[in-house]
């Protein structure tokens, strides 16, 4: 069975160019972004250089790269091979879009719909309905809820403890699934949460002088993904032919993290641009400067893996999940 296209939802691990579209500070179409991509271009993808979405295709034989949704050089062509529809700083939490003025999952979804009445109307109804059920959609979200809106920003924990915070967003993420799904999605991989309090940026922000990791926020982030992996089964069971997979994120990344030196990094306690220890988007700009070489560091800034990084934690993931799809 072949895989089409590839298309992804959520936040900016997966978003390809979106937000240079909208009004945000959310964005990194400048320099040094991009700085190791194809002619040094920052496209607003959310790194040194290609993400997720750009090595799964790449791996199945799609193409080079996936576009954002919202790119103004989007081409009919474009179209059949997937797109991205994912907003760095989104969130199953719809808070979570709001603080960082970026665009939400429901919105996301909208834009979805949108997107089906253009590939009806270029490859026509049957192509369309194979196109979209053949397909392989990301759904990589979480991240901003728990590190940015839950522990950093705080207001979510007046109203929960960690685990019913959990249960919000998972019940979020099981409802936007059966939403694609109702739209012709069935084969959904949905990743877990990183290892959010070994981020550079919460070490810096939660783990004291010394920058540990921060242990809270890792907890947090184990709860939301056994229960979006217990979610997840049930969902597969109750949508008939679907796949929709759970993907661990975590421990690969966090094994990256504790013995980078096993995959040839010699960093990962801080990002490449500037200090390493805070900045990212705005702040990771031309005046900040950047490590010597990327591809040593595990991180870019201090939220975002490096490209290399992004590439050895895809070898893993495709080879450990790619037959729950073909």
């Amino acid at each position: 069975m072949t895989i089409p296209g590839v298309f992804a939802f959520g936040d900016s691990i997966v978003d390809q160019g979106n937000n240079n579209a909208i009004s945000t500070l959310v964005k990194c179409n400048f320099l040094p972004y991009g700085k190791d991509f194809e002619g040094g271009v920052a496209t607003g993808r959310f790194g040194n250089g290609k993400t997720p979405p750009d090595f799964i295709a790449k791996e199945l034989g799609i193409k080079e790269l996936i576009p954002a949704y919202l790119d103004p050089k989007l081409k009919p062509q474009d179209l059949s091979t997937g797109v991205s529809f994912a907003s760095g700083g989104s969130g199953y939490d719809p808070q979570t879009s709001q603080l960082a003025s970026v665009t939400p999952i429901s919105t996301q979804l909208n834009q979805f719909k949108e997107y089906i009445t253009k590939l009806k109307a270029v490859v026509g109804e049957e192509k369309a309905k194979y196109i979209l059920s053949n397909s392989i959609y990301l759904v990589v979200a979480g991240s901003d809820d728990v590190a940015n809106t839950y522990f950093t920003i705080g207001t979510r924990r007046v109203q929960y403890d960690v685990s019913s915070y959990a249960d919000f967003l998972v019940s979020s993420a099981s409802s936007f699934i059966q939403d694609i799904y109702k739209l012709g999605a069935r084969r959904i991989a949905v990743f877990g949460v990183p290892p959010v309090g070994c981020l550079p940026a919460q070490r810096t922000l939660a783990g004291g002088s010394i920058r540990f990791c921060a242990e809270l926020y890792n907890q947090a982030a184990q709860i939301v993904n056994a229960k979006l992996s217990t979610a997840l089964d049930s969902l597969t069971g109750a949508l008939p032919q679907s796949s929709v997979v759970y993907i661990d994120i975590y421990n690969p990344l966090l094994d990256l993290i504790m013995y980078p030196q096993k995959y040839g990094f010699e960093v990962s306690e801080k990002g490449c641009c500037g200090t390493g220890d805070i900045e990212a988007v705005i702040l990771c700009n031309k005046y900040s400067g950047t490590c010597a070489d990327a591809s040593k560091y595990v991180f870019w800034d201090s939220y975002h893996p490096t490209e290399r990084a992004y590439k050895v934690l895809l070898d893993q993931i495709i080879q450990k999940y790619i037959n729950k799809f073909v």
